[in-house]
């Protein structure tokens, strides 16, 4: 049963990500990309990562379309049609994607608890990082000490692009506000 879900989200994200690439009206690639990332969110949910669902939630579903309807705003509406397919492009694609797929042949099945992780770190943060951090669950710890620095990284990538928005939202107003007293001036 769980496979089935599994399979059923996977299919509604490659519906998504098709509709991402072939549509035209940014809105609704802007739109297509939040329903990718909810539905992300609710695939970790079902693989039982629900910290990284409520990361995903929050960044790929809420700040990224916020960020990018905010971009939305001071661009056209319709992105340009290009009806040129590079060859060139196809195939470094095309091989990119078959190195990653062989790639994966290589790594252990899921959830296998034989897989290299769970000889060594794993048991690690198990054992130790309540007297080491002192927190007793064990995500917060992760998150909060081990990777610190990733988590900051993170929100400073965050924080960067909402500045980025908003410096390119208040430049617009400006030109806004100096084309009404030109136009006033003007008359």
């Amino acid at each position: 049963m769980e496979q089935l879900i599994h399979f059923a989200l996977l299919s509604f994200m490659a519906v998504a990500a098709i509709a991402l690439v072939r549509l035209r009206n940014l809105f609704a690639v802007v739109m297509f990309s939040g329903i990718y990332s909810l539905l992300a969110a609710v695939l970790y949910v079902v693989m039982d990562a629900v910290d990284v669902a409520f990361t995903e939630a929050a960044v790929g579903a809420g700040i990224a379309t916020v960020l990018m309807l905010g971009t939305l705003a001071l661009t056209t509406e319709k992105s340009e049609q290009s009806h040129k397919l590079s060859l060139s492009s196809l195939a470094v694609v095309t091989i990119t994607g078959a190195a990653l797929m062989y790639a994966t042949l290589d790594m252990p099945r899921y959830g296998e608890t034989t897989a290299p992780i769970h000889h060594h770190v794993a048991p690690r943060y198990i054992e130790k990082s309540k007297k080491e951090v002192g927190m007793p669950n064990i995500v917060t710890s992760v998150l909060a000490s081990y990777r610190g620095f990733d988590t900051l990284g993170e929100v400073t990538v965050i924080f960067t692009a909402a500045v980025g928005v908003m410096a390119l939202i208040g430049r617009r107003r400006e030109k806004k506000k100096s084309r009404k007293k030109s136009k006033k001036a003007a008359a």
